[in-house]
């Protein structure tokens, strides 16, 4: 039985059509792409019509011709594509690097991102990362960087963002603080014994859990890195409310345990924030597609 060349794999569109959608989304005007690939204006539109419809799928969203979530995502892959093509038999891959520069949150980085990593650093080779330290909620970085893995209550005016991670609370303690002030059974057992404090996680969230009309405590050790607080709770400091995606490295190797089965939603998450016009470099906007598909 004869069958068609071709059939049933999916219509590559024009390389017109990725190309004007590569320079639309980096020149953000008609009239300059025009002038660029030497085209009309309506030629421009034109062919973002057809890569739209070609795709099924929405690429620009406002006047200003800023990217969709799928035109950002599908813009990395054409620029990737793009330049794949541009390479000739028997050239020598081009040694400069992609640089993406990342401030990250120390716990999230630790617990979450790192483990992951590989993964992408194995799909992008021609990507080099450098990972530096941010301060959650005080958003201090060390130098500036292209994309910011933020901790709070996601109000910034300043950047764009999207939310990447949320968590649920538990108090968390080691065991042999357990052994020495437990058996903890009821909420209503840590009145007596220190509470770790951290403006990252205020005990009020998980207080109003259980039904506890307690103040936040006033006194006892404070940290402002949840990574710290955990170490402290392990040293057997008190109890530590952490966030179990965060705390997952000190509960799997036993350092820290749960001492009730009841959680509360925290009131912050991470968020991923960029300034405008940063997903427009390919790089930056593969590692936002690939930590939101590794997040989820």
């Amino acid at each position: 039985m004869s069958t068609t060349p071709g059939a049933g794999l999916r219509r590559i569109p024009p390389i017109q059509c990725l190309l004007t959608f590569e320079a639309l989304a980096r020149l953000r005007s008609v009239t300059q792409t025009a002038d660029e690939l030497c085209v009309t204006p309506s030629a421009v539109s034109h062919r973002v019509k057809q890569l739209e419809q070609i795709l099924g799928t929405r690429l620009f969203g406002r006047a200003d011709f800023s990217l969709t979530t799928d035109g950002s995502a599908y813009l990395a892959h054409v620029r990737e594509g793009l330049t794949a093509l541009q390479r000739f038999p028997g050239m020598a891959a081009n040694p400069t690097k992609r640089r993406l520069k990342i401030a990250v949150t120390p716990t999230f980085a630790r617990a979450i991102l790192i483990p992951r990593l590989r993964q992408f650093t194995e799909a992008y080779p021609e990507i080099d990362l450098a990972l530096q330290v941010s301060i959650p909620l005080l958003d201090v970085v060390a130098e500036d960087a292209d994309l910011v893995v933020r901790f709070g209550p996601g109000h910034y005016a300043d950047m764009e963002h999207v939310e990447i991670a949320r968590d649920i609370v538990t108090p968390l303690a080691s065991p042999a603080f357990v052994r020495e002030h437990g058996p903890f059974q009821r909420p209503e057992d840590l009145a007596e014994v220190p509470l770790l404090r951290s403006p990252l996680e205020p005990w009020r969230s998980w207080f109003d859990a259980c039904g506890l009309d307690w103040p936040a405590p006033a006194e006892g050790s404070q940290f402002n890195d949840v990574g710290l607080m955990c170490d402290a709770a392990a040293a057997g400091m008190g109890v530590a409310l952490v966030r179990l995606k965060l705390g997952l490295p000190w509960l799997e190797q036993g350092l820290l345990v749960r001492l009730f089965d009841i959680d509360a939603p925290s009131p912050h998450a991470h968020y991923l924030c960029w300034r405008t016009g940063t997903m427009d470099r390919w790089e930056c906007a593969a590692f936002a597609e690939w930590l939101h598909r590794t997040m989820t």
